[in-house]
């Protein structure tokens, strides 16, 4: 198979060992090869817009913007690229996310190698896959109140970073992240951003 009919992947993961592994394995795969790597959500961005690969593999949660909001603007800046996400954190409210922003493909960090490379396929082709489990927990979840930027902060605010913070690895203005989580908080009921994660993390929002 020459080099121009193989699927060219992007594959973006800020752990360097899972992603060079994985990258290893794909590539004995005769019809894929992976045209670039990532360790962080900008990192990924700009891969795709150099390299234009077929299928971005993402993590969920990188550096700089995770994989979702990375999907989103592949989407819009390179609309042949078909996103997909693989997650060691798969709750129902990055598995409704990341179907919002297009996402082909959502599955957990224990599918194998073989199983990934046949999905990488089945995304290609235009077709979606999503691990039925993942599916599963987010029919249960209920629907979520919070539009996708008010969720990526709230994620974001979950270790208990200071605004300040925050803003920087949004890339937004401090004020700014103020006023969305405090808008996320208001829809939840919550009485400050700390209790609107823990809300949002129970119900499976984030």
């Amino acid at each position: 198979m020459t080099d121009g009919a193989r699927i060219r992947v992007l594959l973006a993961d800020d752990e360097h060992l899972i992603r060079g592994a994985l990258a290893a394995l794909l590539g004995l795969e005769d019809d894929l090869t992976v045209v670039a790597e990532a360790a962080s959500g900008p990192e990924a961005v700009a891969m795709a817009r150099a390299h234009r690969p077929d299928v971005a593999v993402l993590d969920l949660q990188m550096p700089g913007a995770d994989g979702v909001t990375v999907a989103t603007r592949l989407r819009a800046e390179l609309p042949a690229c078909r996103t997909m996400i693989v997650t060691g954190h798969g709750r129902p409210g990055h598995l409704k996310r990341a179907l919002a922003a297009g996402v082909r493909g959502f599955v957990p960090k224990t599918v194998s190698a073989q199983r990934l490379a046949e999905i990488i396929r089945t995304v290609r082709d235009g077709n979606r896959y999503v691990d039925p489990d993942l599916a599963a927990d987010a029919i249960s979840s209920g629907d979520s109140p919070l539009t996708a930027r008010e969720a990526e902060l709230l994620e974001l605010a979950s270790d208990g970073a200071p605004i300040a913070e925050i803003a920087e690895r949004a890339a937004l203005a401090p004020g700014t992240v103020r006023n969305y989580l405090s808008a996320a908080a208001a829809k939840l009921h919550a009485e400050n951003r700390h209790a609107a994660v823990r809300l949002a993390r129970d119900r499976g929002w984030i």
